[in-house]
């Protein structure tokens, strides 16, 4: 296959923010890994329940300011938003960075922290993905949300593995100064970016019935629910990546650098995935596509909860800092397999909402899914740490991965048409700005 430069990317405006993505992305998953790292190393023995605490820390402010978040996407200009976003989100790692350096750091400091990471990000999301259809021609919206999903998957890849080589080798405080200098690419990308055009005509204003319209929206939309459901059922059973540092560090016996590269397993799989959906013109038959992607997430889950019984013991490589099992090959492809998965998943959902979905509510729609994609991983924390606290975090692993299979079993039954979803039903809403299309590189 002949592989050619991604439409998406020759729009100058998309081309900005997506590199800006990649490096503020690197930065926020170096210390979205060093979070978790950093709570295993303040408690003496693991901790499955205070690992999963950082979800609730995530998910309590996104519930209640996502409601917020789409009517000021839909109502403000979403290019200054995010401006204000990611420049508080830097000084919330500047914050950790100060604490860590000086000694102060506690569990408290970094649930809070994240707290108030995880409202800025309430906004944020909202604002930048309504905006992306404003900078990206329709037909070219697929293929932005693939090469969206490779910026995302590319840092998560880079992100983790850095900071297990620099908890390592700088210690934990670089990873937080690290992550708050990364916002400054998306800042400056948004300031070469200009002006964005944005539909401000039906401008709801900041009020509780213009967030309701959101809710109204999605559900008058089955095809948006049920692919909302299906992500919030299998992100809250299958969050194999909650207990990374105890499956790491106390199941399969390595250290930070081996943790990182663990965490970068997904992610790997993900731009994998990515890369290859963007060389396809059009992905036909989208509906049973994304249902193989939520099963292949949720075996691929159940694999790595048994990883460490299929490779006890057989040692295959001695590397400096820590020795390569078969049990963490296992573990790697593992998450790669369900990193793929995910990313298919991941693009097919993104285009079916924004297709279906006039420029004048998409901040609200956005915020209403940002509950449900957010919520179902950072619930899951909550719900993996309770069930590994009482019946260990295999089982907490591989219960999950089967609970992803069933939910998303149930949810096709209620919703049978998710099935017959080929593609090209919504190419007749109107998604691109009207100077879009001509801002080619």
């Amino acid at each position: 296959m002949k592989l050619h430069i991604p439409p998406a990317l020759r729009n100058k405006r998309y081309f900005y923010l997506w590199l800006g993505l990649i490096i503020s992305i690197s930065g926020s998953q170096m210390q979205w890994a060093a979070l978790h790292w950093h709570i295993r190393t303040l408690t003496d023995e693991p901790d499955p329940f205070a690992l999963g605490g950082i979800g609730l820390a995530r998910i309590l402010p996104v519930v209640i300011f996502s409601f917020l978040g789409g009517p000021v996407a839909d109502t403000f200009n979403r290019r200054r938003v995010l401006f204000i976003t990611q420049s508080a989100m830097a000084l919330v790692a500047l914050a950790l960075a100060i604490l860590t350096f000086t000694g102060h750091i506690t569990i408290w400091h970094i649930y809070l922290l994240t707290a108030i990471q995880a409202s800025a990000q309430a906004f944020d999301g909202p604002a930048r993905q309504a905006m992306i259809p404003s900078i990206v021609p329709a037909r070219d919206l697929p293929n932005a949300f693939s090469m969206s999903s490779i910026a995302q998957n590319t840092g998560a890849i880079i992100g983790p593995a850095l900071a297990g080589i620099v908890i390592a080798t700088l210690g934990q405080e670089y990873t937080y100064f690290f992550n708050a200098i990364s916002f400054l690419a998306v800042i400056t990308a948004l300031v070469l970016m200009g002006a964005v055009h944005q539909d401000t005509s039906n401008a709801p204003g900041i009020k509780f019935s213009a967030a309701l319209d959101g809710f109204r929206f999605i559900f008058s939309k089955k095809i948006i629910l049920s692919t909302m459901l299906v992500d919030f059922v299998a992100t809250f059973f299958a969050s194999a990546k909650t207990m990374m540092p105890i499956v790491a560090r106390d199941i399969l016996h390595v250290n930070e650098i081996g943790y990182g590269w663990l965490l970068s397993a997904e992610s790997v799989g993900s731009v994998i995935a990515g890369v290859v959906i963007s060389q396809i013109h059009t992905l036909r038959k989208q509906g049973r596509v994304f249902i193989s992607a939520v099963t292949v997430f949720g075996l691929a889950t159940i694999l790595f909860g048994f990883a460490h019984k299929l490779g006890a013991g057989i040692i295959l490589l001695s590397l400096p800092g820590f020795t390569v099992t078969l049990a963490f090959v296992v573990a790697f492809l593992a998450m790669v397999l369900s990193g793929a998965a995910d990313a298919v998943s991941t693009i097919i959902r993104n285009t079916i909402r924004q297709l279906s979905t006039p420029d004048h509510i998409r901040g609200r729609m956005v915020s209403v899914n940002q509950i449900f994609f957010q919520g179902g991983p950072q619930l899951g924390e909550v719900e993996s740490g309770i069930v590994a606290s009482l019946l260990g975090v295999p089982f907490a692993i591989v219960s999950g991965g089967i609970g992803c299979i069933v939910g998303t079993a149930l949810i096709v039954l209620k919703w049978p048409d998710l099935r017959h979803y080929n593609g090209d039903e919504h190419f007749s809403v109107t998604t691109a700005g009207p100077s879009a299309s001509l801002e080619t590189g």
